[in-house]
């Protein structure tokens, strides 16, 4: 099935994620484990949001089921609109085209150039036309429009970061979620990859949702949120 990349929420004043008394467990049986427990937030679109809390609290399991990545068990949670929770198959298929990922290690293929690595996030969306041009023009808007067709093994840590960038932004996704995107950069490329996806992110209108815990990048956020041992802390940290 090929699917559409009309996204499921035009209205841009509308809210972008919708979460309520969620619960999520890992295991069955008598090895099941509650990771997440009755949380609950809104984010409107074109909002920055930022998760921040200690290893191990549930950040990460919180982004792959805003992200489509498994169903959610408890509660509601919505995505522009779609309900989310004990999605089928189908229905978290639906959702993850309006949904760009930023993840830590940046997971390039090394054996794709920067602009084929950006050109993949496109094979979701078969109706874009120009490919190669709108892959070669999102690697110019992050500032590397002279490593187009560099491999990853001859980029640098921040250089990879913002193929990554680029490559989750190209189809102009409703939705960015990105795990601890400037974890393994220094000061200043961490600075430098922060500032380009708020930028861009304001320019495309589009919604972000990252994890951290680099105390350099808080000022980014409209609003920062605290998790710890499963839960939201009810409590939102002005950055």
């Amino acid at each position: 099935m090929v699917m559409s990349s009309t996204p499921l929420v035009t209205n841009t004043n509308l809210t972008a994620i919708a979460v309520q008394n969620l619960s999520h467990y890992f295991g069955r049986g008598q090895l099941r484990k509650q990771v997440l427990y009755n949380i609950n937030f809104t984010i409107s679109s074109g909002e920055i949001v930022i998760l921040t809390g200690p290893s191990g609290s549930g950040k990460t399991t919180l982004l792959t089921l805003l992200g489509g990545l498994r169903s959610a068990h408890e509660g509601s949670l919505k995505i522009l609109g779609e309900e989310m929770c004990e999605a089928s198959q189908r229905q978290l298929f639906r959702i993850r085209p309006h949904i760009g990922y930023i993840f830590q290690s940046h997971n390039l293929l090394k054996s794709l150039t920067a602009r084929q690595n950006v050109r993949m996030s496109l094979e979701l969306h078969p109706t874009i036309p120009h490919p190669d041009i709108r892959a070669a023009a999102m690697l110019e808007a992050v500032g590397l429009k002279d490593r187009v067709d560099y491999y990853p093994d001859q980029l640098s840590g921040g250089q990879k970061q913002r193929v990554a960038i680029a490559r989750a932004l190209v189809s102009h996704p409703k939705i960015v979620l990105a795990d601890e995107p400037t974890a393994s950069l220094d000061k200043k490329s961490g600075r430098d990859v922060v500032n380009i996806l708020q930028q861009l992110s304001k320019e495309q209108g589009c919604t972000i949702l990252l994890v951290t815990h680099d105390n350099r990048i808080l000022d980014i956020a409209d609003r920062i949120f605290y998790m710890e041992d499963g839960k939201l802390s009810a409590q939102q940290i002005d950055p």
